[in-house]
């Protein structure tokens, strides 16, 4: 029978572990960098969400504040802005979307200000439905942000937002 003999680690072992460990610390020293280099700054994690006061916003007015380098247009509707914005048949939009699909509350509709044709910014309460009117190609968004007519082929964008509190909303 054959007899099992152990080895003893020798001192080219340890050298060998040793060399590993020092070579993996070492990798992970320069890499490390390289990889937190690509995490977003600070002023871009500021500009993440944005709260806006709401309260002095009467009935039918608008304001137009900034989140993320782009205008958000927060508009308190009116009833009549309301029912028409419901009323429209979906079937003649050219992305079809319910009133309902867009907001949180009825009165208020909060919309990325960017058309969606070729990143022009929108003329509030101007065109054919009383919404939005980019003037550089004849887009017409209605009273929810949904393209009516014109090049633009996609409704404003709805950012993610939501109600704080009765009078302040927090977008992003």
């Amino acid at each position: 029978m054959a007899e099992a003999t152990t080895v003893e680690p020798t001192r080219r072992d340890f050298l060998y572990i040793a060399t590993g460990a020092t070579a993996a610390v070492g990798v992970g020293a320069v890499v490390w960098p390289l990889v937190s280099q690509m995490n977003p700054d600070a002023s871009t994690l500021a500009l993440a969400s944005t709260e806006v006061d709401i309260s002095q916003l009467a009935e039918g007015g608008s304001m137009t504040v900034k989140w993320r380098g782009k205008p958000v247009f927060i508009r308190h509707r009116t009833k009549k802005e309301i029912e028409e914005a419901v009323a429209t048949p979906i079937a003649q939009l050219p992305d079809p979307e319910t009133d309902a699909a867009r907001v949180k509350k009825p009165e208020w509709l909060v919309v990325i200000g960017v058309c969606t044709h070729l990143g022009c910014v929108p003329l509030g309460q101007q065109g054919d439905y009383a919404g939005w009117f980019c003037p550089c190609h004849g887009s017409h968004y209605d009273t929810s942000g949904r393209i009516r007519r014109g090049p633009a082929p996609r409704n404003l964008e709805v950012p993610v937002y939501q109600f704080v509190s009765d009078t302040k909303v927090r977008i992003g």
